[in-house]
């Protein structure tokens, strides 16, 4: 029997559109990922999320996504799709062994910030270490951090922290930027921003929280250490779109193409919704809604095609 649709990923995205799924009685199946709940998982204090005034820890944020969805009658199956195939009506879900048919399908495996690998960088996730400006940079208020990359997503998450660090270093390994001119030239002026030029990040320091950066110069490779509060991230995103290469139409970054103002995908009844699609906000109200739209999309399209 085919499913009317399945839902492939969590969190804030996957949840809300099997809520919505749920509620318009599509009995969603929803396969959730081994690493379900997404990036909000490793997110201590998310204070950004309408709704609650106080903050929430990101794991207890994505609980109450799924207690919500499971609720109105969504199914929830924490496993890994293998392979989809949408060349075939109902379409193909296959989970090892195990295949799945499905009349729509609603995408939501998300992105994941790009990570250097460096001593430090995973420990202290969530602790001084970020990948998301928008998301952390209210708690450096008054503090000195590090930025490191050369591109415009590295601008714009120097720009943002100035609001409220006292100092933001740019730290990039090569003595050119990356970025647009434009955004590259509002960095190298903006009062608060000191650019270390062909300076590599090697370590990150701290126990229970950042303390400081072991830092390469990499035209000498000579290491100094440096007192630090915060380090962000920001060499780009990866979107979780392996799954679809050779069946979705996809960017030139790998993220879904979707056409304008929608969930829709170029394979009719194939939707996306979050991280997955987004390259510019990557926020977990966006995703949110999009999950949203991707219900609404999934069952207006379900109801014209009976």
């Amino acid at each position: 029997m085919s499913e009317k649709v399945i839902i492939i990923g969590s969190g804030p995205a996957g949840y809300t559109a099997a809520l919505y799924a749920a509620r318009a009685s599509l009995e969603p199946l929803v396969l959730e990922g081994s690493m379900r709940g997404g990036q909000l998982m490793i997110t201590t204090d998310v204070e950004n999320y309408p709704g609650f005034p106080d903050g929430i820890m990101g794991p207890e944020l994505i609980e109450q996504f799924r207690k919500q969805a499971e609720r109105f009658g969504a199914r929830l199956q924490t496993v890994d799709v293998t392979a989809v195939d949408f060349s075939q009506r109902p379409f193909k879900v296959s989970v090892g062994a195990d295949d799945y048919e499905a009349d729509s399908v609603i995408i939501s495996t998300g992105a994941n910030a790009k990570w250097l690998g460096v001593p430090g960088e995973e420990n202290l996730t969530g602790r001084g270490v970020s990948a998301c400006a928008t998301c952390d940079g209210f708690f450096f208020r008054d503090r000195e951090v590090i930025v490191v990359g050369g591109g415009d997503t590295a601008m714009e998450e120097a720009l943002f922290l100035t609001k409220f660090a006292s100092k933001v270093y740019v730290v990039h390994r090569r003595d050119e930027f990356r970025a647009s001119k434009i955004m590259a030239q509002r960095v190298v002026d903006h009062e608060k921003v000191e650019i270390l030029w062909n300076t590599a990040l090697e370590e990150v320091l701290g126990d229970d929280t950042v303390t400081g950066a072991v830092l390469k110069d990499t035209t000498t490779d000579t290491l100094r250490e440096m007192s630090i509060d915060g380090v962000f991230i920001a060499i780009g995103h990866k979107p979780t779109t392996e799954l679809f290469e050779n069946q979705l139409i996809l960017s030139d970054t790998g993220y879904i193409s979707l056409a304008t103002r929608s969930t829709v995908t170029n394979i009719e009844g194939v939707f996306a919704a979050g991280d997955v699609a987004d390259h510019i906000y990557r926020q977990a109200v966006t995703a949110a809604g999009t999950g949203c739209q991707a219900a609404i999309d999934a069952e207006r399209w379900l109801a014209d095609n009976e």
